[in-house]
């Protein structure tokens, strides 16, 4: 059988081992990229094909005729069109949950980070300031608080804000489980505008849907207050971008810690890369990314692939 990776550079930088793909399929083609007038050709006489961010459409599988399986990179499916797949009888499947510890992780470093100013210190240590410093310890540049005591808020209680939830509990944080937007609360859960008023953090975990598009947008960013802390490791889309900016250089909130933005990569002029925001950090994308999780990202596609080969397809979605 022939593989085709149509995009392999953006999950594989040569630390990873390719061995469980390689058993699957006696032939491979790894892309390392794929431009959008390149996918027919990428995909050529393939019967298995892996994308991770590159849109596979209608009229591309319409011309794959011996495609049978397509194997997503990731989670989310929206790049391939399931419909179009489904009535070529063509399976896809996805990787679900491998990167719940490295996502969790990186949202609670960003909350450290931001409580304790960890950027602003390393940079006054980077200036001389310790080196001139009357005393041992340079503390009084920048308040340093804890998370211990704070109220936590999770928008999206799935895997990922279940491990959140988990881990902030380990660090004495009060927890709050937040609703949908609007909707009643079910038991264990907080409306959605109670959460906004207590959270000393809140922190979003949620899908990027027509329904959580700029979830969080001004009236939020008011409620949550000028002491509080926004983290958001899911979808760049959930929040208003310009409202964010606004409310950090105003003070209205508190600190941001950002993994995402609302486009990607983002262009120079983006409203939250202007270099006169405070409280805000803004990492690349990379809460998914430990050496760890995208291993375990390879592995899992083995394993669905060679459960369709073997007629029991795993992590179905059409």
């Amino acid at each position: 059988m022939r593989g085709v990776f149509l995009d392999m550079d953006t999950l594989d930088n040569g630390d990873l081992d390719r061995t469980p793909l390689n058993e699957t399929v006696t032939d491979w083609i790894f892309h390392a990229q794929t431009a959008a007038d390149e996918v027919t050709a990428h995909i050529g006489d393939a019967e298995v094909l892996i994308t991770n961010k590159v849109m596979v459409d209608g009229a591309a599988l319409r011309q794959a005729a011996h495609l049978k399986l397509i194997c997503v990179a990731a989670t989310g499916t929206n790049n391939v069109d399931l419909d179009a797949a489904s009535s070529q009888g063509i399976v896809v499947c996805n990787v679900r949950d491998y990167g719940t510890a490295s996502v969790a992780e990186h949202t609670i470093a960003l909350m450290l980070a931001l409580i304790r100013h960890l950027p602003e210190y390393a940079r006054a240590v980077e200036r001389g300031a310790w080196t001139s410093a009357r005393s041992f310890s340079l503390y009084d540049y920048f308040p340093v608080g804890e998370l211990n005591g704070r109220t936590l808020g999770i928008v999206g209680h799935g895997v990922l804000g279940g491990a959140v939830a988990r881990m902030a509990d380990c660090m004495g944080m009060r927890v709050l489980l937040s609703e949908r937007s609007g909707a009643t609360p079910r038991p264990g859960r907080v409306a959605f505008e109670t959460v906004l008023d207590e959270a000393d953090v809140l922190s979003l975990h949620c899908p990027l849907t027509p329904e959580t598009a700029g979830l969080i947008g001004a009236a939020e960013l008011d409620r949550l207050g000028p002491t509080a802390m926004l983290i958001n490791t899911a979808r760049g889309g959930l929040i208003d971008s310009q409202a964010l900016a606004a409310a950090l250089r105003e003070g209205r909130l508190g600190a941001a810690g950002l993994d995402v933005l609302d486009r990607e990569p983002p262009p120079a002029d983006h409203p939250l890369l202007a270099d006169d925001i405070p409280n805000l950090i803004i990492t690349p994308h990379v809460a998914w990314a430990s050496r760890t999780a995208r291993q375990r990202l390879v592995d899992e596609m083995a394993l669905n692939i060679r459960a369709f080969l073997a007629g029991t397809p795993r992590n179905r979605v059409a």
